[in-house]
């Protein structure tokens, strides 16, 4: 395969998260209305997808090491597709969470099989830069999504834009069929066995390079999770955004997600991945103190509006475009013959930290921006604590 092939495959594949979320944003104001649902359940179609796609890549992580990546990806799209249908012709609440469910766990083998693919092909630098290009691809992508979702829930129905995943999951499931080639080196015979699963599982978590990028990627998703499922309600239900212009925020912060991963990859060749990481981690706290202070101190007052939760949500998203391909390739980057397993425990960790997190916003979401600032702020605060501590000590992705 081409670079070009490969950088397109990894912006579809990792890009299937954001276009699963994003596109449906601004439409669960008009969701929850048409199926007259509570907040927590609302709350539980972001919260369940997670759980579902963390939890799927523990068993999609062992069975492409086993059969290869072609296989799990194919399987994974398929599913993905059908769920994506079932999900535009949902009864009801309850029959959307199992649909998303699903969705989560497809999502599972396209992200995990992203990352172990990068580490089938490339040393951990290159495979750093590599993974950029990949989620420079995914903000392309994203730009889109939210407007379109806007635009299909105003002009059609919250189902129109529902169904805009089912043609992008069919069209990444053909180009897989047609032109993606398999990446593993070779096949690992034991990869299932439960007991060598279970060993290779514990060495994995307990190399601190792989404690140190699974706590810095997974401290970016879940500042950016909390975000994500907050923001519709805050912008559009308590500050008076119209779905569209609700859109044209959500397309700003992918293309400010771009910038980050252009600036990542130059920074990398300049500065090496230590002192990336550091810069960064001072955006990205300075991002999470500005966000807390202005809703607790600002909510209320004639001058607080959508700038308020704008401003600090894209100093964060500069920053989350250097913390995310370095975390994820670098999680993945001490186990060549093991990225399948590496890249599926990394995952399980992030969704498993964001499904608590979505659950909590269920129950704290009060009509202001407060319960999400301050989860906000502490996950900020970790990322910014992980890239001055323990990337400095541990930042080496050199194989072990």
């Amino acid at each position: 395969m081409s670079p070009l092939l490969l950088v397109v495959l990894l912006a579809l594949l990792l890009g299937i998260q954001p276009v699963t979320t994003d596109v449906y944003l601004p439409a669960l104001p008009a969701l929850q209305a048409d199926l007259r649902a509570p907040m927590a359940e609302v709350q539980l179609t972001f919260a369940a997808l997670l759980l579902a796609f963390g939890t799927s890549q523990l068993v999609w992580g062992p069975l492409s090491d086993r059969f290869g990546r072609r296989p799990i990806l194919l399987a994974g799209m398929a599913l993905y597709v059908l769920a994506s249908i079932a999900c535009v012709l949902a009864p009801s609440m309850p029959a959307l969470v199992w649909a998303r469910v699903a969705q989560g766990a497809a999502i599972g083998a396209a992200v995990m099989c992203a990352r172990a693919i990068v580490r089938d092909l490339y040393p951990p630098l290159e495979g750093a830069r590599m993974m950029s290009r990949g989620l420079s691809g995914l903000g392309v992508i994203a730009v889109v999504c939210a407007p379109l979702g806007g635009l299909l829930t105003d002009w059609l129905h919250w189902r129109a834009a529902m169904s805009a995943l089912v043609v992008f999951g069919a069209g990444t499931l053909v180009l897989l069929a047609l032109r993606f080639r398999e990446t593993i080196p070779a096949r690992n015979p034991d990869a299932l066995a439960p007991g060598m699963l279970w060993r290779r599982w514990r060495q994995i978590a307990a190399n601190p390079t792989f404690i140190t990028y699974s706590l810095l990627s997974t401290g970016s998703y879940v500042a950016l999770f909390i975000f994500l499922a907050s923001s519709s309600f805050v912008l559009i239900e308590s500050l008076g955004l119209s779905r569209v212009a609700y859109g044209a925020v959500m397309a700003g912060n992918s293309a400010l997600y771009i910038v980050g991963t252009i600036a990542c990859r130059r920074l990398l060749v300049r500065w090496g991945i230590r002192r990336t990481v550091f810069a960064a981690g001072f955006v990205t706290f300075a991002a999470g103190a500005l966000m807390a202070a202005l809703a607790w101190f600002g909510w209320g007052q004639p001058w607080y509006g959508v700038w308020a939760v704008v401003l600090p949500q894209y100093l964060f998203i500069l920053a989350h475009g250097v913390h995310q391909p370095v975390g994820q390739s670098g999680a993945v980057a001490p186990f060549p013959q093991m990225a399948g397993a590496a890249s599926a425990l990394n995952g399980f960790i992030t969704m498993g930290a964001a499904f608590g997190m979505g659950l909590w916003l269920g129950r704290a979401m009060d009509g202001t921006p407060r319960p999400a600032a301050l989860g906000f702020l502490l996950w900020c605060t970790v990322i910014a604590l992980t890239a001055w501590t323990l990337v400095q000590k541990h930042g080496d992705t050199g194989q072990h």
